[in-house]
């Protein structure tokens, strides 16, 4: 189990599940992503994409310990909820137990943040009991911005409104949830800093501890190969320009600042700086 220490925080990755990508012409994950094209950003091998020419990414939370918190950020798929990204199979993972693995429980986690309102950062805020959808995390605020809220709230097409029913909706019916700005601050090591373009709301989360930072991303990058080209953008970016916008912006900010990148989506080792490489990036870790 991947952890980082940041100051006085520590950071650790709580794996769902792993995925590695082949390319597909039809539905790209990332049109510009072909083989080719990843052949020719080396240092993305053997960690980012494997000698078969496949994009390889992670599904999982992290769990960030500060003094005074113990917060989960984002909350995987979850179990018992047939996704489309799944092929409409119901996960049965052992996600619960990885936590207690951790050394955490349930009732322990006193905060959740939602970097954004997608199928895979929602699904473990609830869990299916006695036929119902309860929070997993009983004793904890969930935090989840407000803006985002607002925006997919206005969906009625699609998947998002049974991602919300389930998986959003009992944490406001419970109330637990805190509707939160999209710089909103958690914890004095901890803050929200807004990085839209994937979606109208979407924050990263900024850790700052004994003079040390670290960011954990969310979506604003899902790979690692968009270091070298922040322009590459997905097909489920709501505003793809704008996402690619962001990103050019924060990898300068980081890479200029030193900070320690925890990638959302990047499989292990997850972590790492980034380095300018020209007019684009790479990530060393």
């Amino acid at each position: 189990m991947l952890s980082w220490q940041v100051g006085a925080v520590k950071v650790t990755r709580v794996v769902e599940l792993e995925m590695p990508i082949s390319y597909d012409e039809r539905q790209p994950f990332l049109a510009e992503a072909t083989p080719e094209a990843l052949r020719r950003t080396p240092w993305l091998y053997p960690h980012f994409v494997n000698d078969q020419d496949q994009m390889l990414l992670s599904v999982h939370a992290l769990l960030v310990e500060t003094p005074s918190l113990r917060l989960v950020v984002d909350t995987c798929i979850g179990n018992d909820k047939g996704r489309r990204m799944m092929r409409g199979q119901a996960l049965s993972t052992p996600f619960l137990d990885h936590l207690a693995g951790a050394g955490w429980s349930r009732d322990g986690v006193d905060a959740v943040v939602c970097t954004h309102l997608h199928v895979d950062h929602v699904g473990w805020n609830t869990m299916l009991e006695g036929g119902r959808w309860v929070p997993t995390f009983p004793n904890a605020r969930y935090l989840i911005g407000r803006r985002e809220l607002e925006h997919w709230s206005s969906v009625k097409e699609g998947e998002q409104p049974e991602i919300l029913a389930d998986s959003v909706q009992p944490i406001l019916d419970a109330g637990l949830a805190e509707l939160v700005e999209m710089d909103h601050r958690i914890s004095p090591e901890v803050r929200l800093i807004p990085s839209a373009g994937h979606t109208p709301g979407h924050v990263s989360v900024v850790i700052e501890s004994e003079g040390e930072t670290a960011v954990i991303t969310g979506d604003m990058t899902h790979h690692p190969c968009q270091l070298a080209h922040p322009e590459w953008s997905p097909p489920f970016d709501s505003d793809p320009k704008e996402a690619a916008r962001v990103r050019s912006r924060l990898f300068a900010e980081w890479a200029d600042d030193q900070v320690l990148v925890i990638g959302t989506h990047y499989a292990g080792p997850t972590a790492g700086r980034i380095r300018r490489d020209g007019e684009v990036y790479r990530f060393e870790v």
